[in-house]
């Protein structure tokens, strides 16, 4: 009895499908043309005998097999990825192809400080970045379309092995001429949780700040408005509230051109663990350790 395996194409342009929830842009994600994508998961419901996506004018839905189909497919992607991995792994460290997410509360602070220095110490390795929250970083670790994801802990990452790359202070900014009297430090008691302004939701940033105040009603009574730092700087220059920003970002020069000044914040663990992390096992391990520490020279 002849037995048809599926190609890795074909599960390709699955696993896209069902993350994009449309064909467009599932082919747009896959570099093919929708005409190339369909095609091609016809041919594999055809090679397979079953029906995978139930299609119609307005949705795509997966049968419950198709949904089955996309986990396994999942992990035999991921495999053939770390498959890849191991060959490359045995020739010469950090050269190559290497994709790392970043999440947006770090990209444009550490990235332009660390970048340059790895284009001269690793002119072999071909870094592909791609900025995107926690959530969506870790779901790309876990599905094989990142390497390695730069992020800040705590965080839940699944099975991940993590090099600490720096501790990331808090300090809370407000408007230069507020016309309270404000001590070098600031206690988590002095914020006045009616003007704090953060980050939306999807932002670890937002929840490792708070945190680190260790005042529930501040959750409670913050405005989440901001879609970035830069925003919420912004807000805070014309007069709108207060907020809380991490080291990086004013070592960066965010508060540059502003009337917009910083103080720390005296709390037990007022940081947050800027990491590197990656699936656990990887056979690229070295790779990652010897990445981090390039990072942390940076």
């Amino acid at each position: 009895m002849t037995v048809y395996q599926p190609t890795l194409k074909q599960l390709q342009y699955l696993v896209s499908l069902h993350e994009h929830g449309h064909f467009g842009r599932a082919a747009d994600a896959s570099f093919v043309s929708q005409s190339t994508l369909s095609a091609g998961l016809r041919d594999l419901e055809a090679l397979l005998g079953v029906t995978l996506v139930e299609r119609t004018k307005r949705a795509v839905r997966f049968t419950p097999l198709g949904n089955a189909v996309v986990e396994k497919a999942h992990r035999i992607l991921r495999e053939t990825e770390e498959l890849s991995d191991l060959i490359q792994s045995s020739g010469k460290p950090l050269a190559g192809e290497l994709r790392m997410s970043v999440i947006p509360t770090i990209a444009p602070f550490l990235l332009p400080r660390m970048l340059p220095r790895l284009r001269r110490e690793r002119p072999n390795l071909k870094l592909f970045l791609r900025e995107e929250p926690s959530a969506a970083a870790i779901e790309s670790l876990h599905h094989g379309r990142a390497d390695c994801v730069l992020l800040a802990l705590p965080y839940a990452t699944g099975e991940v092995e993590k090099e600490t790359i720096e501790l990331d202070a808090f300090f809370v900014a407000f408007p230069k001429d507020d016309p309270r009297n404000i001590p070098a430090e600031i206690e988590p008691e002095l914020i006045d949780e009616h003007r704090l302004l953060m980050l939306e939701d999807g932002h670890c940033l937002k929840d490792h700040a708070l945190a680190a105040c260790n005042r529930p009603e501040l959750r409670a009574s913050a405005t989440m408005i901001g879609t970035s730092l830069h925003t919420l700087v912004q807000m805070v220059d014309n007069g709108l509230g207060l907020t809380m920003l991490p080291e990086m970002a004013l070592d960066a020069g965010i508060l540059n051109g502003t009337n917009v000044v910083a103080k720390p914040l005296h709390s037990p663990n007022a940081n947050r663990e800027i990491a590197l992390v990656w699936r656990r096992n990887s056979p690229r391990s070295d790779e990652f350790r010897m990445l981090a520490d390039e990072l942390r020279a940076g």
